[in-house]
């Protein structure tokens, strides 16, 4: 996607979550700079008046100076007002924005593809929702409201300017687009591949820091820990350039909008002066016109710091923008396959971008409510991958694919620092206590948690730390059962656990299998057995499809690695 087209996609999802919230920031925005230019300006006026009121008697007896004190009042306090509205109104609607960016962000990772994407380098997808994210609360907070803000002030300096003439207020705000707006406009292309090297540099370390930290044994085993600590500072280095570049990007164009500044004022107090001189205008009218002027200078360098930031935030625009889906689009869901069969897949074919050869290749198969078949083959036949397929979480890129839902058992056991109740939920939210703790007696978990004291309300530490091996598989184990699904589709169930684990958990899966239908991928004898149907695959085809019963399936089975 092009620039433009990233940030639009940004700009109507902003518009299309919060948008009246965003306008009312604006307009809190605008109205707090306005009264801080009419604070200044008023105040102007009122000091000089009054000391002009004061060479004699008459004046100062005539002059009123209750209402201009009152003004001032009113706009200290209205500033003060408008600016906390402000404040909490520009960066509620902002989050509110990003915590839905984040939901969409989510959906669109449900996707088979972007799944996949995420498992291989969960790093990278970790950033795009922290630093990613927080980087789009640019569009809004640093460019949008500063930019509208700012040509905000730059109108009513124009019109304080105005009435001591109309073209030294044309001319003012002309000065003050052009120059602050340019300004802007250069700063932004200066800072913008910094501030892009900047966000890359920034992603490289903590991607680095967190596989030294988290891989430190086996860069230590492999000998390899000097080497990537050198990496990761080599990547340091080069985040402390991308800094100091854009510091000094930042100190020359402060230095310059300071200096176009201190000249605009010089020449509105100039130009004032001149009327002041010809009785245009008076000398109170000319400091509210000097100080209103240079109050209105102040929004530019707001937006200067958005502009600083633009290329970081480009970048995490085109990061996130395709993720964008519909909420309807973001889940697609495997059709219903006909009555009595539980899966029907027609010509099926899938192929990883990352890989040459397709993964599964022509399959076609259909699977009868009530059946267990075993998927038997050599590691790479394409096992998980048809798995997958039947569970919905890979599309095929050719072929037709029905299933009823279904729920998957996998080789890997996904537990977060939480506690085990809450684990367990993950299954069925609205499970209650004495449904978790048939589950774990089923699965063989309640009697190691019995003696524990704390339950259902045991921490478990991240990843599962405070269970063994054994215990964590038990623990999927008894999701796998909490869930309510006709289809079970289990993928090595038993892998590197040990015989006796191995034989309970084998025994728990036949038992409550019930009427489901399971398919198994695996290469052992122990699970196949539990199937009365074997599917023997190769390069991601079906070489044999034998039944219970006849020699060819007894010969399948005698093949496969003993327990």
């Amino acid at each position: 996607m092009s620039k433009p087209n990233d940030m639009a996609a940004i700009a109507r999802f902003y518009l299309s979550a919060s948008g009246r919230s965003l306008l009312l920031g604006i307009i809190l925005t605008a109205a707090t700079v306005a009264m801080g230019i009419a604070l200044l300006g008023v105040s102007g006026w009122f000091i000089t008046a009054t000391a002009l009121a004061g060479m004699s008697l008459t004046s100062a007896i005539a002059f009123d100076v209750f209402m201009p004190s009152a003004s001032i009042r009113l706009l200290a306090l209205g500033r003060t007002v408008s600016r906390y509205a402000e404040r909490v109104v520009t960066h509620d609607a902002t989050f509110g924005v990003l915590a839905q960016l984040r939901e969409r962000l989510f959906l669109g990772w449900s996707q088979p593809a972007a799944a996949r994407d995420l498992a291989a380098r969960p790093s990278r997808w970790l950033f795009r929702l922290t630093a990613d994210l927080d980087a789009l609360e640019s569009v809004y907070l640093r460019l949008a409201a500063p930019c509208a803000a700012a040509i905000g002030a730059a109108a009513l300096a124009g019109l304080l300017l105005a009435s001591v003439d109309p073209r030294l207020g044309a001319a003012a705000f002309l000065a003050l687009c052009t120059l602050g707006l340019g300004g802007s406009a250069m700063v932004m292309r200066q800072a913008w591949p910094h501030a892009v090297r900047r966000a890359k540099a920034l992603e490289r370390v903590r991607s680095q820091t967190i596989d030294l930290v988290a891989g430190q044994t086996e860069w230590i085993m492999a000998g390899q820990l000097d080497a990537q600590k050198a990496r990761l500072w080599g990547s340091d280095r080069r985040l402390a350039h991308t800094d100091l570049a854009l510091n000094q990007v930042d100190v020359i164009a402060a230095w310059i909008q300071g200096v176009v500044g201190a000249v605009f004022v010089a020449a509105v107090l100039l130009a004032a002066a001149e009327c002041a001189a010809t009785g245009v205008a008076t000398v109170p009218m000319m400091a509210l016109a000097v100080l209103g002027a240079q109050a209105s200078i102040e929004p530019f360098g707001a937006l200067r710091r958005g502009a600083l930031e633009a290329g970081r935030t480009w970048l995490a625009a085109r990061r996130i923008a395709p993720r964008l889906r519909a909420e309807n689009e973001a889940l697609p869901k495997i059709r219903a396959p006909g009555a009595n069969v539980a899966c029907h897949l027609v010509d099926v074919f899938v192929r990883y971008s990352c890989e040459h050869r397709a993964a599964v290749s022509g399959f076609t198969v259909s699977i009868a409510k009530g059946d267990r078949v075993a998927l038997i083959g050599p590691s790479g036949a394409g096992k998980s991958t048809l798995l997958s397929v039947i569970a919905g979480d890979v599309t095929p890129n050719q072929g037709k694919a029905a299933g009823l839902p279904a729920t998957m058992f996998t080789q890997r056991t996904e537990l977060f620092q939480d506690t085990l109740r809450d684990n367990l939920r993950l299954a069925n939210p609205a499970a209650d206590d004495t449904r978790l703790w048939h589950a774990l007696a089923d699965a063989g978990l309640a009697q190691d948690l019995i003696g524990n004291g704390a339950g259902l309300d045991t921490p478990l530490g991240e990843g599962g730390i405070g269970l063994s091996g054994g215990q964590s598989r038990r623990l999927a184990l008894a999701r796998l059962l909490l869930h309510d699904s006709s289809v079970w589709l289990l993928d090595e169930p038993t892998e590197a656990l040990d015989a006796s684990t191995a034989r309970d958990v084998l025994t728990v899966l036949a038992q409550r299998a019930d009427h489901r239908t399971v398919v198994i991928a695996t290469h052992l004898h122990r699970e196949a057995a539990l199937a009365d149907r074997l599917l023997l695959m190769r390069a991601g085809a079906v070489e044999q499809d034998v039944r219970r019963g006849t020699p060819e399936f007894d010969a399948a089975l005698s093949a496969l690695r003993p327990d």
